[in-house]
């Protein structure tokens, strides 16, 4: 039996080889990212910085053999020393998922170059960097569970985020959401989590249509542990995804660090409900500073839940856009010109398109005994020939009627005999 080749030797033999072969990264390049996803805990401004300027191959073999900046080098730390990355590669590969890398066709880059720019502003001395909860760094990798191609899947999509407290109103305008926007061909982005996550995911997976997940554990684990049915369903046409490798445990810091993935890998981010202080504001005010729309569904004023969705709302330099259906959503962060949302259907009644002069002749018609066209035109204010001139239409339209005293409005019809009894 051949003996698998170390890392090490991997990466020595990676410095020769091409970095993609037919738009998928090399065996070597994928093998080093694996390596990175576990080596360093994502959302580093100076280790993305660091990878990005030595290369991934290059980034692995200064941190194996101490040649790395101290700083980096602190990042890593015990785990310079560790290697699973053969492992965790195969263990996601029985679960049907794979590790994406900036190298693949399929990475998202369009959308993710948001977080690029963003970094990029970020000062040179390490001390005065965004912590790294909230820092704006591109993924190394992300693991992805799933048939669909991640890119594809991204290119129309929509984050629906909101309170895991949930009330029934959250959760059916949530559900609602996902359904409608699913029918129209946009992907649903949420992060798998109880009330309106789960809810959002659950109304795309009713339209047949594919959602995807951004965890912040392994792709092979489920958390909350309820939703492993939930998980399943999404695995089967959309996808998990995550910036931890295979059964990294879903610990507090990571949902913070998760969430510039959900905000920035979407066309825009949808909060259905938020609390005054809650990781769904968070979310939106990431989007905000991304350059990705934030819309927000507005809710009782007596609720709790939407208190965080009314703050947004007032807040005028984050420009949140009011929605209050699919139609809405697609038109803000749709293509322009192409996703228009119809103008809502509004009753029609009898008196739609009449003019302005019939207007005025029903108003002047008395209810009870009829009246003649002169004092019509006296009560209207307009002269005889034109009461003659609109009454046969009032007349078409049901509205008036003529008796032996002159003309009155229609009466309404009666009601059928019984009605109402029993």
């Amino acid at each position: 039996m051949t003996a698998l080749p170390s890392l090490d030797e991997d990466m020595e033999q990676g410095l020769t080889e091409a970095t993609t072969v037919d738009g998928l990264a090399g065996p070597a390049v994928r093998r080093a990212r694996a390596w990175l996803s576990r080596a360093a805990e994502p959302g580093s401004v100076a280790f993305w910085r660091f990878v990005e300027d030595a290369g991934a191959v290059e980034a692995v073999r200064r941190l194996r053999s101490g040649r790395a900046p101290d700083a980096v080098r602190a990042l890593v730390g015990a785990r310079a020393g560790q290697d699973a990355s053969l492992e965790d590669l195969l263990r996601v590969e029985r679960c049907g998922a794979r590790l994406v890398v900036p190298e693949d066709d399929e990475w998202p880059a369009h959308l993710l170059h948001c977080l690029t720019l963003a970094t990029s502003e970020e000062p040179d001395d390490p001390r005065h960097h965004s912590p790294r909860t909230t820092a704006p760094v591109p993924p190394l990798a992300l693991w992805v569970r799933g048939p669909a191609r991640l890119d594809e899947l991204a290119d129309r999509s929509v984050a629906i985020v909101g309170a895991r407290a949930s009330t029934s109103y959250g959760e059916h305008v949530a559900g609602e959401l996902g359904h409608q926007l699913g029918e129209r061909g946009w992907t649903v982005v949420s992060g798998g989590a109880f009330g309106i996550d789960a809810a959002a995911h659950r109304g795309a997976l009713a339209a047949d249509a594919p959602t995807v997940a951004v965890l912040a554990c392994g792709v092979d684990r489920v958390y909350p542990s309820a939703h492993g049915a939930l998980f399943h369903r999404i695995a089967e046409s959309g996808l998990l995804v995550s910036e931890w490798p295979p059964g990294a445990a879903p610990h507090k810091h990571r949902f913070l660090v998760r969430n510039r993935l959900i905000a920035a890998m979407t066309r825009g981010t949808v909060v259905v409900e938020a609390a005054a202080r809650s990781g769904a504001q968070a979310t939106a005010r990431r989007a905000q500073k991304l350059g990705r729309q934030v819309m927000v569904v507005p809710g009782p004023v007596t609720s709790a839940m939407s208190v965080g969705c009314h703050e947004l709302l007032r807040d005028v330099e984050l420009g949140a856009v009011l929605v209050a259906d699919a139609r809405h959503v697609v038109e803000t962060v749709g293509r322009l010109g192409e996703d228009l949302a119809d103008p809502p259907e509004r009753p029609t009644g009898a008196r739609d398109g009449l003019s302005d002069v019939a207007v005025r002749v029903l108003d002047a018609c008395p209810v009870r005994s009829g009246v003649g066209p002169e004092r019509l035109a006296r009560v209207a204010g307009c002269d005889v020939l034109d009461v003659l001139r609109v009454l046969p239409v009032l007349e078409l339209a049901d509205l008036v009627e003529r008796t032996d005293a002159g003309w009155r409005l229609t009466p309404p019809p009666k009601p059928a005999a019984g009605a109402g009894r029993g």
